[in-house]
C-alpha cells in the first residue's frame, strides 16, 4: 500500500478524499509523484501469484486498477492533472466527486489486516453483514460465497468497484436495513 501515513501530515484530517483516474499500469508511479508534491495519497495494493509456462511470480498490484485516492489539495488541481500518467480527477458535474472517509478507512483496514484481499466485481445487492471480531470489527459489507469460502465484499460506490476479503462466516452478523417505506427489511 502506498500511503502518506508515514509522512508528516500535510493536509487536514478533515479534508475530503477524491479519486484520480490514471493511465493503465501507472498507479504506483503517479502515487509516488503526488507524494513528492506533498499530497496525501492512498493507493491500496494486494499481492497475487501469476503463473507463466516457465515460472511463477508474486506481483503487487493496485486493488482498484487505474485509480488512486488523494485527500484535499484541489487548490493545486493544475499541478495534479498535469502530473504524467494522470488522466483526470473523477467528478460529478464541475465538482470533484467526494469519496466517503468511512469507505477509505474500511479499505485501509482491510489492506492493513491479515486478510487475503483481491478485487471483486462491484455488487449493490445482497445481504449486508457486519464483522463481529478481528481487525475488521464493525466494518460492513456484502457477504458472498466463492467456492468453499466466504468473502466480505467492500465497495467504493463512486468508482463502482469492489474488493473481496476472505472471512470466516462465523465472524459476521446480519445487518438490518431499512426499506424505502421505513420498515425493517429482513
Amino acid at each position: 500500500m502506498i500511503t502518506s501515513n508515514d509522512m508528516e501530515p500535510r493536509i487536514s484530517e478533515n479534508s475530503d478524499w477524491w479519486a484520480l483516474y490514471t493511465r493503465h499500469q501507472h498507479e504506483k508511479v503517479v502515487a509516488e509523484m503526488l507524494l513528492a508534491k506533498g499530497l496525501d495519497v492512498f493507493l491500496p495494493l494486494y499481492e497475487t501469484q501469476r503463473r507463466w509456462k516457465d515460472r511463477r511470480k508474486m506481483l503487487t498490484l493496485p486493488l482498484f486498477p487505474g485509480y488512486l485516492f488523494v485527500r484535499g489539495g484541489l487548490e493545486r488541481r493544475l499541478k495534479i492533472v498535469t502530473t504524467p500518467g494522470v488522466h483526470m480527477i473523477l467528478s460529478k458535474g464541475d465538482q470533484a466527486a467526494v469519496i466517503l472517509e468511512t469507505e477509505i478507512q474500511t479499505i485501509r483496514r482491510a489492506v492493513e489486516g491479515t486478510y487475503r484481499i483481491e478485487p471483486h466485481p462491484f455488487l449493490k445487492c445482497g445481504e449486508r453483514v457486519r464483522v463481529k471480531r478481528g481487525s475488521l470489527e464493525g466494518v460492513e459489507g456484502v457477504l458472498v460465497r466463492k467456492k468453499n469460502s466466504c468473502r466480505l465484499v467492500l465497495s467504493v460506490d463512486l468508482l463502482e468497484r469492489s474488493v473481496g476479503v476472505e472471512i470466516d462466516a462465523s465472524d459476521v452478523e446480519r445487518v438490518e436495513t431499512r426499506s424505502a417505506t421505513g420498515s425493517m427489511a429482513s
